[in-house]
């Protein structure tokens, strides 16, 4: 773990050979791994701890053992890019193949004849109203309840160096306090107020328009997750943007998430996850047992537990290092 101070910041050691902490770890056993890749972690309503995986769709930890749910299951798709649970207890999922409702016993499954018109489903949000929103590589659709309708987005660039990528993509949808929907594209971040649309980008101070996920913080700032910039902070008058100032290192940035605390946490490609307490930076690596160097979801349960999921699969944060958790836990 290393943290220093300055202005307030804690600065890690930029270096442009790579990642800087190559210190010893234990990779976990890849037959024995939650998954490959986990992308995406949630616990519902009942306690039930849920993982999205690249490649073998979903699966579910209820306390006592793992099941798995694929396509063979009645899920739409193998790749799992979102999880949410509406309001009426009902378990949603974005799929590479469309999106899933799950009841608890049987999987609803929406595509095409539903009205998405792209069912490469990248973030999948419920808002307030009910409305069920999904961010695809066609744009965006909003879900009534009947069928899904596309909402427009202004279409931007395409990003070929990050993958799975095309002009209309949105990979993240946020609503904050005030009620705006919020998307994440190659174009910058949209705001949605009811009636209009309002685009932030990197005229306004952002620092990269190919943003990958939106946070907003107990305190009202906005947190940018961007994909080659790092993160920016704005606080609804300017923008701090630490990775481009030397404040923190990796400029790939996949989410930004808020634990119970207020601590701030994001993983940076390669250089492990940091940890942001409102005045300086802790950066976690191998050294402090995080054997992947590319964590792309970051999760508290209801206990406190602090969950990163990512490439070799699963860990867990338990106060002062982070350790795999495998097939065979450890749980607790």
């Amino acid at each position: 773990m290393v943290e220093c101070h300055i202005h307030g910041f804690a600065i890690a050691p930029k270096q442009s050979s790579g990642p800087p902490f190559l210190g010893p770890y234990i990779e976990p056993d890849i037959d024995l791994q939650i998954s490959e890749s986990v992308r995406r972690i949630f616990q519902d309503k009942n306690g039930h701890l849920w993982f999205g995986t690249n490649g073998s769709g979903v699966c579910r930890y209820d306390g006592k053992s793992l099941t798995y749910f694929s396509k063979s299951e009645g899920l739409s798709g193998y790749q799992v890019t979102g999880i949410i649970e509406d309001q009426d207890g009902n378990l949603w999922f974005s799929t590479n193949g469309g999106v899933s409702k799950y009841d608890g016993k049987s999987f609803t499954n929406f595509g095409r004849k539903e009205g998405l018109r792209d069912t490469y489903v990248w973030s999948i949000l419920e808002d307030r109203n009910g409305n069920i929103w999904v961010g695809t590589l066609g744009g965006v659709f909003r879900y009534d309840g009947t069928s899904f309708t596309p909402f427009p987005i202004p279409e931007a660039v395409r990003d070929p160096s990050s993958g799975v990528t095309s002009s209309k993509m949105v990979r993240n949808i946020m609503e904050d306090r005030a009620g705006n929907i919020w998307f994440a594209t190659n174009g910058g971040a949209y705001r949605y107020d009811g009636k209009r649309l309002t685009n932030i980008s990197e005229k306004d101070g952002l620092c990269n328009n190919f943003v990958n996920c939106i946070l907003e913080d107990k305190d009202g700032n906005l947190w940018f997750a961007t994909h080659h910039k790092g993160v920016s902070r704005y606080d609804g008058k300017s923008f701090t943007n630490f990775t481009e100032n030397g404040v923190v290192s990796g400029d790939e940035v996949w989410n930004v998430y808020e634990d119970k605390s207020g601590n701030i946490w994001f993983p940076a490609e390669g250089f492990g996850v940091y940890r942001y307490d409102g005045k300086s930076f802790t950066n976690f690596h191998r050294t402090n047992g995080l054997a992947s160097s590319a964590i792309q979801c970051i999760y508290e349960d209801r206990e406190g537990r602090l969950w990163c999921g990512g490439h070799l699969g699963l860990f867990r944060y338990d106060g002062k290092s982070f350790f795999a958790v495998t097939k065979n836990g450890p749980w607790q």
